[in-house]
């Protein structure tokens, strides 16, 4: 007997609607449905749930085989999480082009370094390339991370191929421009995002 009919069973034999039954487990009805008529399998959490609320083990529930199967999906979806938070996070990280100073002042013959907001020392077109970029990254930092908590998948994937372009823009605008601390950190914060993405890529293609 497969997962799904076991579940009916299970349900019907306690008397339950499938509004019942999401209640107990605490997830949707629509879940119900879609785990009864065999369209998709619930996560790990769920099982145990299942397991707990009929009084039977997961093994009883679902083969060797699938639980290993739903278990490799789970860790998959995990890491995705996990590389997607991170990647949000990294966007964060480009406050330090605005905050550290970074950007040259020359006074009496010296060069100081100051920060994007004491920085006078260019055309003002430029600066507002530089404000526009950044604050474009610390945004799509900001809209990654909720995106990643809420899991709006569709967004996700948005978001990830706007931060990128912007990065890649920001790098050559910043060598155009002869930036040379900044464009050091804007280029590590790439790699570091490229890094997360083919890590995303690699997981998802197992």
């Amino acid at each position: 007997m497969e997962f799904n009919e076991k579940l009916q069973e299970l349900r019907k034999s306690r008397g339950l609607t499938q509004e019942e039954l999401a209640e107990a487990l605490f997830v949707s009805r629509t879940a119900i449905s879609k785990w009864e008529s065999g369209r998709g399998y619930p996560n790990l959490d769920s099982l145990k749930e299942i397991s707990k609320y009929f009084s039977i083990t997961i093994d009883e529930l679902l083969s060797g085989d699938k639980l290993i199967s739903i278990a490799e999906k789970e860790n998959q979806s995990n890491i995705q999480s996990i590389c997607d938070l991170l990647f949000g996070i990294v966007d964060l990280f480009s406050l330090v082009l605005i905050f550290l100073p970074l950007y040259p002042k020359p006074v009496d013959g010296y060069i100081y370094s100051v920060n994007l907001f004491e920085y006078e020392d260019t055309a003002v077109t430029i600066r507002v390339v530089y404000w526009t970029v950044f604050i474009a990254l610390i945004i799509a930092g900001i809209v990654k991370i909720l995106f990643t908590h809420f899991k709006f998948i569709k967004g996700q994937r948005v978001v990830t191929s706007f931060s990128i372009g912007i990065s890649i823009l920001a790098v050559l605008f910043l060598a155009m421009t002869r930036e040379a601390y900044a464009i050091t950190v804007v280029f590590l914060l790439l790699l570091v995002k490229s890094a997360l993405l083919y890590k995303q890529i690699k997981v998802g293609i197992r």
